[in-house]
C-alpha cells in the first residue's frame, strides 16, 4: 500500500473535522448570540410573545420581509415607567426584541457558514474520488471506501439543507401580518 493513500485520507478527515468544526462553532456563536439578545426574558411560542423580567409582554410589531426577522415591541408607556429601565434598554420609547423568522442554518450566516463546510466535504471528495481512481488496490479500497461512504454521508447532511433552500428565502406569512394590533400599539 502506498503512503500516498494514507496521506489523502488523513488529509480528507483533517477537512471532515474541519468542516464538522466549522458549523459547530457556528451554530454555536448563533445560540449564544440570540441568548445575549433575550436575556431576561422568556419567549411563549404558543401565543407568540415575550415576557420581560418585570412580566411585561412584548408582541410582534413589525415584520421585516428583507432581513427575515420579527420585531416584538413592548408598550412604551409600560417601559419608560420601568424602574429597571435603564439597565433593560437604551431605547427612547420600548424595549425591542428581534428574533430570526428562519431556523439554523437558513439565516445569511448560517447558510455562509454551511457552505464553507460542504466546499470542504467537498474538497475531501475530490481528494478521496482522485485516489480511488489512482490506487484501487484490494488493500488500498479498504482503507478508501470507509472514509470515502463517511464523507458522502456527511455531504448529504450538510448540503441537504442548501439544496432545500438554493437561493432567496420562502416566503412565509407572518401570523399577526406586518404591523401590531392596534391595542397593542405604542402609546
Amino acid at each position: 500500500m502506498t503512503p500516498e493513500v494514507f496521506l489523502a485520507v488523513a488529509y480528507a478527515a483533517a477537512l471532515l473535522v474541519g468542516a464538522l468544526l466549522i458549523e459547530w462553532l457556528s451554530i454555536h456563536t448563533h445560540n449564544r448570540s440570540q441568548a445575549f439578545r433575550t436575556a431576561g426574558f422568556e419567549y411563549e411560542a404558543e401565543h407568540d410573545f415575550w415576557v420581560c423580567h418585570q412580566g411585561e409582554q412584548l408582541w410582534p410589531a413589525e415584520y421585516d420581509r428583507e432581513k427575515r426577522l420579527v420585531r416584538y415591541r413592548a408598550k412604551a408607556s409600560v417601559c419608560q415607567a420601568c424602574p429597571v429601565r435603564d439597565p433593560c434598554t437604551d431605547s427612547p420609547g420600548a424595549r425591542e426584541i428581534t428574533k430570526a423568522i428562519d431556523p439554523w442554518p437558513h439565516s445569511e450566516a448560517g447558510r455562509f457558514h454551511r457552505g464553507i463546510a460542504v466546499m470542504m466535504v467537498g474538497l475531501a471528495l475530490f481528494i478521496l474520488v482522485v485516489e480511488l481512481v489512482r490506487n484501487h488496490a484490494p488493500r488500498e479500497l479498504l482503507v478508501l471506501a470507509p472514509v470515502f461512504v463517511a464523507t458522502l454521508a456527511l455531504a448529504f447532511w450538510l448540503g441537504r439543507d442548501l439544496v432545500v433552500t438554493p437561493s432567496g428565502f420562502p416566503e412565509t406569512k407572518p401570523a399577526h401580518g406586518n404591523r401590531l394590533p392596534a391595542e397593542h400599539a405604542k402609546e
